[in-house]
């Protein structure tokens, strides 16, 4: 019994030590299992780590929920521009005029009010004459009218005396009748300047003296380097050209020599005034030294519009030599030819402009030329911390492309040609950002039931739905 308590100890002391030989002899099979790492979990979230696949199949109404479109990638050339605010105006000069008051009167009629268009010759305003300059002028043009009658028919008698008569009288007599005609000539051209039309004068002259003058639209001075596509009606002769803009003078009123009784307006010429400050000087300089044109966005305007295309050239014209104290911005201008309706309504006429003074815009001036790069729409570039990608579109099948910004505004990205994008491929010009948050998800991956051919197309399972 002593014998078996000793040897049971022993068996399994040799047990053991036969055990690690054969663990120490056949470590190379069993140890490196030991020593791997565990797989690590997957975060909260439902993310794997790691970089996320650069192709991801969407379907056909994935696509059309997400309204992508893609376009033929092809290098262009593309402008930097610094963005400035304007604003349209009435060119100086040219836009507005005044109607003025020739003689002192009473206005007794009111031909057109504010909102009205007239032409060159129309009937403004009617006055009753108030000035006694003027009468008095028109008496002294009746009475040397006569006197040189008289001094004509004198003449006559002398010349008819068959030389009983000296020859000083006759020239006294002449003499006499130059400075008549002198005088009456003066009051001729003084009664012209007040207002008068030539047959009032002459009227005048025959002792018809004028008691009311009328007050007509004056002539519209010539356009320089007229634009017929852009003039609409304006460019007819027939149409009208000037619209009554504020109204001056009452029905009633005593109005002065000089005194402003209404303005006019046309807006066929008008212009866009920009304002920078003073750091942009060398830039709008340069754009006026290198005659490059502005790109103006008429920003209130809505795009779907039935006016004529905007066919003309913007260029600065015209850069302020002082700053403003109060803004320290300094203004230039952009010569604008504008564009023109006439509606007919119970025999009255409106025009209806396209551009309006007060309008405001905005002014994209050219500072820098970038050749052989592609230009996408802001929504093409989607981006994840420092990287910015593009999606490349074929068929259903979506790839991922790393690209360099150069340079963006509101509305356009510009990335550079360097290999990144292959001329000619098809690029996703919207929802970039979706396509990101898919590849990120794997969500892009192929809808059960279906299959990818190798042209990127995704199709259904012909055995789909059979047993």
């Amino acid at each position: 019994m002593r014998f078996l308590r000793t040897i049971k100890p022993l068996s399994a002391l040799a047990l053991v030590a036969g055990l690690a030989l054969a663990a120490y002899f056949t470590r190379g099979s069993w140890l490196p299992y030991v020593l791997r790492t565990p797989p690590t979990e997957t975060p909260s979230g439902g993310e794997e780590v790691g970089p996320p696949p650069v192709k991801i199949i969407v379907s056909e109404q994935a696509q059309q929920n997400l309204g992508i479109t893609a376009k033929s990638a092809a290098p262009q050339t593309f402008w930097k521009t610094i963005r400035v605010p304007g604003m349209v105006v009435d060119r100086p000069g040219q836009s507005d005029r005044g109607v003025v008051a020739p003689v002192t009167g009473v206005v007794t009629k009111v031909g057109f009010f504010p909102g009205d268009t007239v032409k060159p010759g129309d009937t403004l305003f009617t006055l009753r004459l108030m000035s006694e300059s003027l009468h008095l002028a028109q008496t002294e043009l009746f009475k040397a009218t006569q006197d040189i009658k008289l001094a004509q028919a004198q003449r006559q008698r002398l010349a008819a005396s068959g030389g009983a008569v000296p020859e000083s009288k006759v020239i006294e007599v002449d003499n006499q009748i130059r400075r008549l005609e002198v005088a009456a000539k003066a009051y001729r051209e003084d009664l012209q300047n007040r207002g008068l039309r030539p047959d009032q004068v002459s009227a005048a002259a025959d002792g018809k003296f004028v008691t009311e003058i009328t007050i007509p639209v004056p002539a519209r001075a010539p356009a320089p380097s007229p634009t017929p596509s852009l003039a609409g009606p304006s460019s007819d002769p027939t149409a009208p050209t000037f619209e009554v803009q504020e109204l001056k003078a009452e029905l009633g009123q005593q109005v002065q020599a000089g005194q402003t009784l209404c303005l006019l307006a046309n807006h066929q010429l008008l212009a866009v005034e920009g304002r920078a400050f003073r750091d942009e000087t060398p830039l709008l300089e340069r754009s006026v030294r290198e005659k490059w044109p502005v790109e103006i966005d008429f920003q209130e305007e809505e795009e779907a519009t039935d006016w004529p295309t905007l066919d003309q050239p913007f260029r600065i014209r015209h850069l302020a030599n002082t700053i403003d104290p109060v803004n320290r911005t300094f203004a230039f201008r952009i010569p604008l030819e504008n564009q023109s309706r006439a509606i007919e309504d119970d025999g009255r006429t409106q025009m209806l402009w396209r551009f309006r003074p007060g309008q405001k815009v905005k002014l994209l001036v050219r500072v820098e030329r970038l050749d052989n790069v592609f230009v996408f729409p802001k929504d093409a570039v989607a981006r994840d911390g420092a990287e910015a990608f593009v999606f490349t579109q074929n068929v259903n099948t979506f790839e991922r492309k790393p690209v360099r910004v150069l340079t963006e505004d509101r509305d356009r990205v510009v990335v550079a040609n360097d290999g990144a994008i292959v001329p000619g491929s098809f690029v996703v010009q919207g929802a970039a950002t979706q396509l990101g948050r898919m590849t990120k998800s794997q969500s892009g991956g192929v809808p059960k039931g279906f299959h990818v051919h190798a042209d990127g197309s995704l199709h259904k399972n012909e055995d789909e739905g059979k047993e």
